[in-house]
């Protein structure tokens, strides 16, 4: 099997009596290079996500997963095509970058309970019980490890709600308490919500999520059957 074999022409498709929750058509993404041509991660990528629908992106390292999440997510803006949401997204879960830094991490609870009119107070009290950060959200986020920021975010996406969770290997954050505490709160609590999950972990895409997409050498491909996805996936990852 050769790239070009895995590859073909995007499709949008959704079941006709599951209401779409997100449109994207002809999304493109570059970075130019330093000498010569610049690499091209994906082109001409078009979707539809349903409301309940959860899509597993897979892909070797450095091959455009996270950068897709974080286009969806508004982190990164796309060279070309549209986004359309039909219901509220979360952040990247598992991106610390939308905090600020030198905000402890009660002002930056504190600025998104403004952002997305919440109660401070209620805000707080969920976010301390799910993050388990204690002393640690006086503190200036730029002091907080890569696990304390992830746990930060997640306890927030959790506390303020969405219909849209985009993940990026939070799952893998954390002890395994903490990483079974993640999987009830999103895909047992949270299972009527539709679910982006960015991960190399084909255990939690078997379990979890519906369809997939693999991005691969600037190329995007779907995948209906999730068996299917994670065999191309395990030989394109083959050494």
């Amino acid at each position: 099997m050769t790239t070009a074999q895995i590859d073909a022409s995007p499709t949008a498709r959704q079941s006709p009596v599951r209401p779409a929750g997100l449109e994207v058509v002809n999304l493109r993404k570059s970075y130019p290079g330093h000498k010569g041509p610049g690499k091209t991660l994906f082109k001409n990528l078009s979707f539809i996500l349903a409301r309940d629908e959860r899509l597993a992106v897979l892909g070797r390292n450095g091959q455009g997963k996270s950068t897709l999440i974080k286009i969806l997510g508004g982190v990164l803006p796309a060279d070309e095509g549209v986004i359309s949401w039909k219901m509220r997204p979360s952040w990247p879960i598992g991106f610390g970058g939308g905090f600020q830094g030198s905000l402890s991490g009660l002002d930056n609870i504190r600025f998104l309970s403004r952002l997305y009119e919440r109660d401070y107070a209620q805000l707080v009290e969920r976010v301390d019980d799910f993050a388990e950060l204690g002393s640690a959200l006086h503190q200036p986020v730029k002091h907080y490890s890569s696990g304390m920021r992830a746990r930060l975010a997640f306890g927030l996406s959790i506390a303020i709600e969405f219909d849209c969770y985009m993940i990026d290997e939070l799952i893998s954050v954390g002890d395994a308490r903490f990483a079974e505490k993640c999987q009830k709160e999103l895909f047992a609590e949270r299972n009527d919500r539709a679910f982006i999950m960015a991960s190399h972990d084909m255990s939690a895409v078997k379990n979890v999520c519906h369809r997939a997409l693999i991005v691969e050498s600037g190329q995007a491909k779907f995948f209906d059957d999730i068996d299917e996805a994670i065999d191309v996936y395990t030989w394109l990852h083959a050494p």
